[in-house]
């Protein structure tokens, strides 16, 4: 790993004042995140696109909302399959399995190609599995290798990477499409991310397993836990309502790009500038960021989304959806980055000492999916197309919904629950 860390030096991601030895990140989470730049430069080319490549093979709304429904309706049941193989074999096995599963994913579009959007159900719920395998694997992952005093900091290095993959991928997807024959573009950068997916799973077999004799899966117990700790309940529901944004996020703003300037390789290159912001936030993040002010950190972030919200309400052109978006991409990291820090120093407090981490990571999942076929499901009900008013309305509905995590938020904890 010395040759990846040299590199990483080189790429002076991190320069600035000299980090205390417990800040510094080890080999492992170093590794991890090299693996999760290779999927998202994967995932930055071909997820982008999926969706309005479903939109230019139907120009239909409904399609691009229940593809997305049906992946979040069958993720949560993919977490608790992948909880269980992690507990009874090892995290790596649910990560891998989740890279292998995507791969396979992107291959079979390559060939099925327009069919796509004859079978998009079946996509979407294979789909669902493999992003719920992935994303197990990588969550707990994340539990791992960081530390309590440098988890706020890798999360931030982790947005870093995932956006800076995410820079690229875009760009050079945008550029094929725009210069090849029909759709065949979008099959191309498919392709391309098959590719790059099996590197990932390559690369992972770096991260060693952990020997435990702790393979007991406490998922049915989940209720009991939350109706003792409170202060954790109260952070489950708070990823609820940060899905009710997500859902919508993840899929609209590039439709709603692509009809405001009309070519893909647009969508692409304001991609690119969107993650250049993202990446900006991070930096910030990961040098200024406190683990003690997380209200206040989210009461900003919703601020300024919600502030760009309201600008999609006086007209959705352009302008106002560019800039939403800048607002978006430099709030929206700082929500993402500081619950996601809570709930794993939550984790810490629950019984067994960090031994529920992954039932843990399946609940915070559950949760936040919920809160995502919430969201599309009410878009769907009452804007039938892209020309409806009711696009704007909910997104900033959604949006301001976000304030309520604010008041879900417990900073202190009450010394009979804490472990620390």
């Amino acid at each position: 790993m010395r040759m990846g860390s040299g590199l990483w030096s080189r790429l002076g991601m991190l320069k600035g004042a000299p980090l205390p030895p417990e800040s510094k990140l080890g080999k492992d989470a170093i590794t991890a995140l090299w693996i999760h730049c290779c999927f998202q430069f994967g995932a930055s080319m071909s997820g982008l696109f999926l969706n309005l490549y479903l939109w230019r093979l139907t120009q239909n709304l409904v399609v691009n909302g229940v593809y997305n429904i049906t992946v979040f309706l069958v993720t949560p049941f993919a977490f608790a399959l992948g909880g269980w193989i992690a507990k009874k074999r090892d995290r790596m096995v649910t990560y891998r399995l989740g890279i292998v599963m995507i791969a396979i994913f992107y291959f079979m579009v390559v060939i099925a190609q327009e069919q796509v959007a004859h079978y998009y159900i079946w996509f979407a719920i294979f789909n669902g599995f493999a992003a719920g395998f992935y994303w197990t694997g990588y969550l707990v992952i994340q539990y791992d290798v960081s530390t309590e005093a440098n988890r706020i900091r890798f999360l931030a290095v982790n947005m870093i990477v995932f956006n800076t993959a995410g820079l690229a991928g875009p760009a050079l997807a945008g550029f094929i499409i725009q210069r090849s024959e029909g759709l065949q573009g979008y099959i191309i950068i498919f392709t391309l991310a098959f590719i790059m997916f099996l590197i990932a799973a390559l690369v992972s077999f770096r991260i060693p397993k952990i020997q435990s004799h702790h393979k007991a899966y406490y998922l049915r117990f989940m209720g009991l836990v939350m109706h003792k700790n409170k202060r954790w309940l109260k952070a489950l529901y708070s990823f609820f309502i940060l899905g009710l944004f997500q859902g919508i996020m993840l899929f609209l703003p590039n439709i709603m790009l692509f009809r405001t300037v009309g070519r893909e390789d647009w969508v692409g290159y304001l991609g690119v500038f969107f993650s250049a912001l993202t990446v900006a936030t991070g930096y910030v993040i990961s040098r200024k960021a406190q683990k003690e002010h997380v209200r206040k950190y989210v009461l900003l972030s919703t601020t300024g989304v919600a502030l760009g919200a309201s600008l999609l309400l006086i007209q959705v052109e352009f302008w106002s959806v560019a800039m939403f978006m800048i607002l978006f991409s430099i709030c929206n990291p700082l929500a993402v980055n500081t619950l996601t820090s809570y709930y794993y120093r939550l984790i810490g407090t629950l019984p067994l000492k960090g031994q529920l981490r992954v039932e843990s990571v399946v609940m915070r999942e559950l949760f936040l999916n919920v809160g995502r076929v919430v969201s599309i499901t009410l878009l769907l009900v009452l804007a039938h197309d892209m020309a409806s008013i009711w696009l704007p309305i909910v997104l900033f509905g959604m949006a301001v919904m976000q304030y309520v995590c604010v008041f879900l938020i417990q900073e202190k904890q009450n010394a009979e629950n804490s472990v620390e």
